[in-house]
């Protein structure tokens, strides 16, 4: 079941070490996650099809499949760290990462099961991911 979150680990590393030269880890971080949003992917949270929401709930819900999601995104973690370098700063960089992409994942995913479109709540996610972002600079 968590395969869908597993198709997506080690990708914030990927994104920094594939990068273009002269862009920034978080910028291509951003952009990566942007992109995401506008492909309604549900890792980003902002996807409404059924099968998706019903797939989060039962994630998001469950004490034993919100674990395995948690040790992915801590394995995510430790791999991004070790691509942006050694030491704190590393290591604070890419948990700020991590927490932010899991907020905006799951603020959409909020608004979702609540009744609203992904297109609807496209405009705010994308302005959320902005604002969330901007910060981490």
């Amino acid at each position: 079941m968590l395969h869908r979150f597993a198709d997506h680990k080690g990708e914030a590393a990927r994104v920094v070490r594939d990068r273009r030269p002269g862009v920034a880890p978080a910028t291509a971080l951003h952009r990566h996650f942007r992109a995401g949003l506008d492909r309604y992917e549900p890792v980003t949270g902002l996807n409404d099809h059924p099968e998706v929401v019903a797939f989060h709930r039962l994630v998001f819900t469950t004490p034993s499949l919100a674990w395995q999601l948690t040790r992915y995104m801590l394995e995510d973690e430790e791999a991004l760290a070790d691509t942006l370098g050694s030491g704190i700063e590393a290591r604070l960089r890419a948990a700020q990462v991590l927490a932010i992409q899991r907020v905006l994942a799951r603020t959409n995913w909020q608004k979702i099961a609540s009744g609203r479109t992904a297109r609807d709540v496209h405009p705010e996610a994308v302005a959320d991911a902005d604002r969330a972002f901007a910060q981490l600079r």
